[in-house]
């Protein structure tokens, strides 16, 4: 009887044993950074282009293989809209990435017009990625927005060193996402709010508050973030307060509300069998973005699975968390233990 009672206890503690894969051989040093020298918080300036820059990243966790790398939107908004993931992903011990491209808010913002080209924000990540270490064994990509052109565009030219890929609430065509905001969005607006947006857009008369006091209420909080304006989430107003304007205008043009700047032809619908990596693509029926487009990028790509976020907008991470994060967090969880199909 002795025996079996220490028999019956090795059992037990054997069973106990973390397996891999789970949270529980990251829940003990999960927030520990391993950092040398001075604790920063897991915070590191990044010097990328021959060290003539510097950019933002702040790394959350420490697992493993499940490693995320977040590309904001914008362009030049801020890794800020992303802080809700810190209510998600922890618990789930996957360790992510805030990261400020090149003329974000906390990182370098220098004046060069000629930097803001898509291919030299491509080579910026690549540089990023060596910096943080990350590889095919772990690196997961997820760019919202802006961010995923950025990410599609990245996996093109490196999806060598990429274990997955997540698309946020971005279409393939630039051209397309116009023609949606045009033919479907524009169209579910008041005519005479359209009509008065559309006379200061003729005029270019973009820096009139009344503008953006037409958009917000008719555009920006059914179609990006769909909350009244005076009750969205503090980070996200701490990434419209902090947004790069010269940037953002001359690569999205004035608004949300379509494309005109230097992205507005930008269209890889015809290369998105090229991307060979596990792929998720994440739509919103409310989205400033075609959802139906977003679905079928994922029969497009090699490996795909599409998450709609029925609730959501182009934020949905923040007006559909419901959906979004398990989402998110079951695509980065299957790829990362071989079930993904």
């Amino acid at each position: 009887m002795k025996y079996f009672g220490i028999l019956l206890i090795i059992l037990l503690l054997a069973s106990c044993k973390p397996q891999p894969g789970s949270n529980q051989d990251t829940d003990g040093n999960y927030y520990d950074l391993q950092e040398t020298g001075v604790k920063s918080g897991g915070i590191r300036m990044i010097p990328i282009m021959n060290g003539k820059y510097h950019v933002w990243t702040k790394r959350v966790g420490n697992h493993p293989s499940m490693k995320v790398l977040l590309l904001h939107g914008g362009p030049a908004a801020t890794h800020e809209f992303f802080e809700s993931y810190d209510s998600f992903l922890p618990k789930e011990g996957i360790e992510y990435y805030y990261y400020d491209q090149l003329g974000s808010y906390y990182s370098d913002q220098p004046t060069d017009t000629s930097l803001w080209k898509t291919e030299r924000f491509v080579e910026e990540v690549e540089e990023v990625r060596k910096a943080l270490g990350l590889d095919p064994s772990n690196f997961y990509l997820l760019g919202n927005s802006w961010g995923g052109i950025l990410a599609m565009e990245y996996a093109l030219k490196y999806q060598q060193h990429l274990k997955g890929l997540i698309i946020s609430n971005m279409m393939s065509s630039a051209p397309d996402y116009g023609r949606y905001a045009e033919e479907v969005l524009a169209k579910q607006m008041d005519p005479n709010v359209l009509a008065e947006v559309r006379a200061l857009e003729a005029n270019k008369d973009f820096a009139n508050p009344r503008y953006m006091e037409l958009l917000i209420p008719n555009f920006y909080e059914q179609h990006l973030c769909r909350f009244p304006a005076a009750e969205w989430p503090e980070p996200v107003n701490r990434t419209f307060k902090h947004l790069n304007p010269t940037i953002y205008t001359l690569m999205q043009g004035p608004s949300e509300f379509g494309i005109s700047g230097l992205l507005e032809k930008w269209d890889i619908k015809a290369r998105l069998p090229e991307i060979t990596v596990p792929t998720l693509t994440i739509g919103a029926t409310h989205d400033t973005m075609d959802p139906k487009h977003m679905e079928w990028m994922s029969t497009q790509v090699k490996k795909g699975r599409f998450l709609l976020c029925p609730n959501g907008s182009h934020l949905s991470m923040w007006d559909d968390q419901e959906h979004y994060f398990p989402g998110v967090i079951q695509f980065i969880k299957d790829v990362d233990n071989g079930s993904f199909r």
